[in-house]
């Protein structure tokens, strides 16, 4: 089979906004799933149902699926280099192991996540007139562990091989189920958080059955046969020692903002309700930026496969002029319009000050964080993820718990506690553009893979 490939060819900004606007897109309705549920839970159950599906729960939900998430992304730079370089058997050798891993992972979490979410959401200290609410969103919501997997892996596997729409399609199918879903549980059956969590499960489901439907397509360079789901040991140890990092560093995430989430249920449920909200907000800049790096990923994952060295430096400076302009716009609009953004998740004044004195400590700071995403999205896609965990790990989270049990025990405030985050993007940026100007990664993953250096 010969491997049609113009991403590796030609304008190196036409392929890159090709990848980035469906997968922009795919992640804007991947966030509108809980965006939606955050809406109808503040505006028809109440401030403590709204904080019990945003802050604490959103805390445990990404710290065991995010390890996924990441495990996902290093079968995307398998697929994209093996696909890159033509090698079809070896792409459905990653396929099929990549489901299994999927499968499996997802059973594991389901089962974790319903047994640990009460515990896990007391040590957080958890306001009690939020625990209920929190508790049963939580198990509902893991019970769809293997379905997100599923999605994940299967939407991480197209867009490896240049098919960012289809999970864009998926995702909007199940988006707008999730809207109808919501407003039948919720408002006309009176389900509460119950129903928010169910329809956002039943959401799940029905994306990942697309994508399954479309792997398992006869003829397809990535051809899935359910009977020959199994993990190829070579394929597994690749797979996991590129997305294993990758996952961990956003769990390292994840346990510094379960930190600071702790700190911010010490402030009230007002502010727990205005983090809520805020991070609802955030993320629509966050979805954005991780596009911006799965985009670029796939790009040098391709290009990297094909042996085009210069041109993946090449796509790191445009995508970072991409992420510049983005970040930008986000961080003027959120400023801007803070109060009226704001106010779809919660009419509550004192909730509305609390949100608004959060964004502009936030929002005017993201561009201290473009080259983390644009730099580790480079190296990781020719397949070196150790240090990009390594160096925002280091930069990012452990400065961040640093920060919690050192300055802000001096000064208990919240502000203080905001301030965390541009001084740890800050430092960590400057961290990644010395290693990458000075790291000579280039020259080591092209002699790992056995490719001439002559270009690197």
């Amino acid at each position: 089979m010969v491997v049609e490939n113009r991403i590796t060819e030609g304008s190196i900004l036409r392929p890159l906004l090709t990848f980035f606007f469906p997968i922009l897109l795919g992640t804007f309705f991947q966030q509108l799933y809980n965006t939606v549920d955050a809406i109808i839970v503040g505006n028809f159950v109440g401030k403590a149902a709204l904080a019990a599906v945003g802050g604490p729960t959103a805390a445990l939900i990404n710290f065991l699926v995010n390890l996924f998430v990441g495990l996902s992304s290093g079968a995307t730079v398998i697929v994209a280099q093996y696909y890159g370089a033509g090698r079809v058997d070896e792409v459905r050798r990653t396929v099929h192991t990549s489901v299994a891993l999927a499968l499996a992972a997802g059973v594991a979490v389901m089962v974790l996540g319903v047994l640990l979410s009460q515990p896990l959401l007391a040590a957080m200290g958890t306001p009690t007139e939020v625990m209920d609410y929190a508790v049963t969103y939580l198990r509902i919501y893991f019970l769809g562990s293997i379905a997100s997997f599923l999605y994940n892996i299967g939407s991480s596997i197209l867009r490896a091989v240049g098919d960012s729409k289809r999970p864009l399609y998926f995702l909007i199918a199940a988006c707008l189920t999730n809207i109808v879903l919501d407003l039948l549980f919720v408002v006309v059956l009176g389900l509460e958080v119950f129903g928010v969590a169910l329809a956002t499960v039943l959401s799940q489901v029905v994306s990942a059955v697309l994508v399954m439907i479309v792997l398992c397509h006869p003829g397809s360079i990535f051809f899935l046969k359910w009977r020959e789901i199994r993990f190829h040991g070579d394929i597994l140890k690749s797979v996991v020692r590129i997305g294993l990092p990758t996952g961990l560093q956003s769990d390292m995430y994840t346990l510094s903002n379960i930190l600071i989430q702790a700190c911010i249920n010490s402030f009230g449920t007002n502010t727990v309700a205005a983090w809520t909200a805020l991070s609802k907000l955030d993320a629509f800049y966050w979805l954005g930026s991780g596009a911006m790096g799965v985009a670029l990923t796939t790009f040098v994952g391709q290009n990297f496969g094909a042996q085009k060295y210069r041109r993946v430096r090449r796509g790191t400076w445009v995508g970072a002029g991409m992420l510049l302009v983005i970040t930008l716009l986000c961080s003027v609009v959120f400023c801007v319009f803070s109060h009226p953004l704001l106010r779809i998740f919660s009419s509550d004044l004192e909730v509305l000050e609390i949100g608004s004195r959060m964004v502009w400590m936030m929002a005017p700071f993201y561009c201290t964080f473009i080259l983390i995403e644009i730099l580790s999205a480079t190296i990781r896609g020719t397949g070196d993820s150790i240090k990009p965990m390594l160096l925002t790990c280091g930069g990012v989270c452990v400065l961040r718990v640093v920060w919690i049990f050192t300055v802000l025990p001096f000064h208990n405030t919240l502000d203080t506690l905001l301030l965390s985050y541009p001084i740890t993007w800050a430092l960590t940026s400057f961290l990644f553009l010395i290693y990458y100007r000075r790291g000579n990664w280039m020259r080591r993953q092209i002699a790992k893979y056995s490719f001439p250096p002559e270009e690197a």
